[in-house]
Parts: structure tokens; C-alpha cells; sequence
């Protein structure tokens, strides 16, 4: 019913664009240019779409439209690279086995993958209304917490969120901890960054300081920025579906808690988080939020130039450390061990 919902949207043109398109796997490795610059390899494993001059560096300055030779995602001119921490399955035995991720409906060919989302109202409102302003050149944001455990330190970051999909199609209920039995489907984690920008900086110390959620309501519901952060920009949005159905047959540990762990150690799900580093050409990514341009279908008809699944699959990059990821492994890529909260029994 969700996406037939959003087909009969996708027929009435919008104002301005509502953007969902897909991004394949570029590469899996231990790099993360925004939290650890420079660490070859970094702390724990990421998935990492978008434009194949990714590296351990990632200079603010870098021209990654340039340096780029393809990129992964629908849109040919985003060279961006949006990532997330990998998913293992720890077995009874305590050995690891990393969860694939696949491509999301309407991108089942695709090579794994995240979905993206570049919003400018609700994203049920198929009339899109709202000017936002496009990220600029340098522009790189975080969101998330890697050290959170509980529920309490989890809601300092609205909707980073699973849904245990019962159904391919479904899209709720939605939990900030790791759901907590079999999902016939997989699960699918949801993560949507802040909207509110201070229009000064194109990053911060925490790579999170200069965006904002708005002062009251949410993105979805209009809810105006605060005076420190006055520009409304796009809401980025990530759909990652994991296929944990793989797993439902096999033993889940002795103790009965959730066989779920972020390739960092959580085990609570408390601690998902996301990256991501613009890299847009030019002024595309602005062209295309001021068209009316619904999800991907309809944007060629506006001059924004789309890919191919076959031709995003072909993108892609080396890991740059020969480690095993995806055997089962006795302990994390990095030494992780399974971690609780301390409420989490």
C-alpha cells in the first residue's frame, strides 16, 4: 500500500523536486575521512556509496566532481560519498558473520546500497512548496552517536530509526533500539540528517555543530530553524535494508538478546549514525531541487542526467586493507566485541 501511495503521487507534478534515487556499493573498508581522518585503516568496518575518490583524507578543499571518474548513484553528477557502519549477525558460538545489504524496492538490481532522500516539505506531500537552499561546495555533516548505549543518550538525534519489515513494503512501526525478534523480511534502518544550517560553515569540529534540528515541530511538520541556524536546507534521508532474513534459521544466542551488532560493538542499535560529504557538480544538486522533479522517475525530462543500475553497479573501489570481513569471524574487523547498555538486561 506504501509504494502504491506513492506511485499514484509520483503521477501529480510537483512545485519543486522530492528526490528518491539509489546509490550502489562503491566499497566496504575500515576508512572514515570525517571521524578519523587520515587512519588507514580506521576503527570499524563502513559501506560507502557515491563518487569512487573516496579516501582516508578527504580534504575539505577537494573537487570530487573532479578527482572522480563515476559514481554509484542514479544521479550522474552527484559525486557525493554517504555512508553508514556495517551490520554483523553474532551467532551463539560468539562468531561474527557480516548481514548484506541490498538494493531497496524499486532498486532490487542494485549492488547493495543506500537509498537517498533529498526532501524539501513532507515527504508525503507530493506538492512540494518550500525553497531550500542546496549544500555547497566542502559541506560535510554527521549525525548519531557512537557511544550511546541507552534510550536516553540515543534521543539527542530525532529519527535514526529500524523497522522490522514483516512485509517488503513495510515502513512502520519504527524503533530507535534493534528490533527485538525474527524479521520475516529484514530490517531497515532509517536515518535523516538535520535541516537547519548556520549559512557560515560548511563544517564544524563535531561535524555537527553547524546543522540544527528546527526550534520546535520536525522537518515533516514545518517546524521553523532557530536564529543560530536561519537556512532551511534539503532533509537527507538514508534507507538501508539489511537482509537479517538469512539468519532466522540459525541458533540466536543462548541469552535471548537481540543477535544484532553495529561493526563497533553495539549490540543496542542505540548507536546508529551516518555520514556524509557533498559532492554535487556544480549547481546540480540545486537545479534539481528547484524542478519539479518527483523521486528520480520524471527528472531526465528536466535536463538532470541519470544512470543505470548496470552502469552504477560498475562503479566501484578496492578496499584499501586486505582483512576479512565477511567470514565468520571471532571478533569484529578492528577487535570489537559485542557491547550492552547498561539497561539493556
Amino acid at each position: 500500500m506504501y509504494w502504491k501511495s506513492l506511485l499514484v503521487l509520483a503521477l501529480a507534478v510537483p512545485g519543486r523536486a522530492i528526490v528518491r534515487f539509489h546509490c550502489s556499493q562503491l566499497v566496504r573498508e575500515r576508512l572514515d575521512p570525517l571521524v578519523e581522518p587520515g587512519a588507514n585503516p580506521s576503527a570499524h568496518v563502513h559501506q560507502i556509496v557515491g563518487g569512487n575518490s573516496f579516501n582516508a583524507t578527504m580534504e575539505p578543499g577537494k573537487d570530487m566532481p573532479g578527482e572522480s571518474t563515476c559514481t554509484t548513484c542514479t544521479f550522474a553528477d552527484d559525486f557525493s560519498n554517504y555512508w553508514t557502519a556495517v551490520m554483523y549477525f553474532r551467532a551463539k558460538n560468539g562468531t561474527y558473520k557480516r548481514v548484506p545489504n541490498i538494493g531497496n524496492n524499486q532498486f532490487e538490481k542494485a549492488n547493495g546500497g543506500l537509498t537517498i532522500y533529498y526532501m524539501q516539505d513532507a515527504i508525503y506531500d507530493e506538492n512540494q512548496k518550500s525553497n531550500v537552499t542546496a549544500f555547497k561546495p566542502g559541506f560535510r555533516m554527521f549525525i548519531g552517536d557512537v557511544h550511546a548505549r541507552t534510550l536516553a543518550e540515543a534521543s539527542r538525534y530525532r529519527y535514526l530509526t529500524y523497522t522490522c519489515l514483516d512485509t517488503w513494503t513495510q515502513r512502520s512501526p519504527e524503533t530507535i533500539a534493534f528490533p527485538q525478534r525474527k524479521c520475516k523480511e529484514g530490517i531497515m534502518t532509517t536515518l535523516r540528517f538535520p535541516t537547519c544550517w548556520d549559512g557560515k560553515n560548511l563544517d564544524s569540529p563535531d561535524h555537527m555543530s553547524h546543522m540544527s534540528y528546527p526550534e520546535t515541530g520536525t522537518f515533516e511538520s514545518g517546524g521553523p530553524c532557530p536564529a543560530t541556524h536561519p537556512v532551511r536546507t534539503a532533509q537527507v534521508m538514508f534507507e538501508v535494508l539489511w537482509d537479517t532474513k538469512q539468519f532466522n534459521d540459525l541458533e540466536w544466542p543462548e541469552d535471548g538478546r537481540n543477535p544484532f551488532v553495529w561493526s563497533f560493538g553495539d549490540a543496542t542499535g542505540y548507536a546508529n549514525h551516518a555520514d556524509y560529504v557533498f559532492g554535487w557538480k556544480d549547481n546540480s544538486l540545486q537545479k534539481v531541487l528547484d524542478s519539479p522533479c518527483y523521486f528520480y522517475t520524471n527528472c531526465s525530462e528536466y535536463g538532470h542526467k541519470l544512470q543505470s543500475v548496470e552502469d552504477m553497479n560498475k562503479c566501484a573501489q578496492k578496499p584499501v586493507l586486505e582483512e576479512d570481513i565477511d567470514g565468520w569471524l571471532d571478533a569484529l574487523p578492528g577487535g570489537y566485541q559485542s557491547q550492552y547498555g547498561p539497561t539493556s538486561g
